[in-house]
């Protein structure tokens, strides 16, 4: 469904798996900037009220998300920490090209979101395989299907409002193959896009 090109190489598992502190404070923080994408493209785009309607229960749900992760992360005896930069999801940015367009930003910004949601899916589906603690293995399959859930959304809206100014599909397949060149450099690190 997802149609990534490039599944997530098994060592990332293993440094998710052994460092999970890192990986979920990590993820803690992709939650939080996920609703924060989300209010982002409504306060840009409020003329769009079906986009607003569905990005606002987004933004709740991923904080929702977040305040999970936050708790997990609090009842094994650590803190939040600092936020990290997010080189991947900077590196995703970096293929679209600028335009005046606002509508074609729009469609570019719900790709974006789409791509994350994506790798997001398969990472949390590859880390509730390889952790041992069940909890946590039913916690992130949990999330493996509100993150496909977000990817649809994203996809839908984004060929909605790309109908007769963008040919989505072939936009989406030239980003597919440039996120599984990019993902290629982000095995070495525990986060999850790391």
């Amino acid at each position: 469904m997802l149609r990534l090109k490039m599944p997530s190489e098994p060592k990332w598992a293993e440094l998710a798996k052994n460092n999970l502190k890192e990986a979920m404070i990590d993820h803690a923080f992709c939650e939080q900037k996920a609703a924060s994408s989300a209010i982002s493209l409504i306060v840009t785009y409020p003329e769009y009220s079906e986009l607003v309607e569905k990005l606002s229960a987004v933004a709740i749900e991923e904080m929702e998300h977040f305040r999970m992760v936050h708790e997990k992360i609090l009842a094994r005896g650590w803190t939040l920490g600092k936020e990290r930069r997010d080189e991947y999801v900077n590196g995703l940015s970096r293929f679209f090209k600028g335009t005046k367009d606002r509508k074609v930003r729009l469609v570019q910004r719900l790709l974006f979101s789409a791509m994350i949601e994506a790798r997001s899916c398969e990472r949390f589906r590859v880390l509730a395989k390889s952790v041992d603690d069940n909890e946590l293995a039913d916690f992130y399959n949990m999330l493996v299907k509100s993150e496909a859930e977000h990817y649809t959304m994203f996809i839908g809206f984004a060929k909605k409002y790309g109908e007769g100014l963008v040919d989505v599909d072939a936009l989406w397949e030239k980003y597919l193959v440039f996120e599984a060149e990019l993902i290629q450099n982000y095995n070495s690190t525990p986060e999850i896009h790391g």
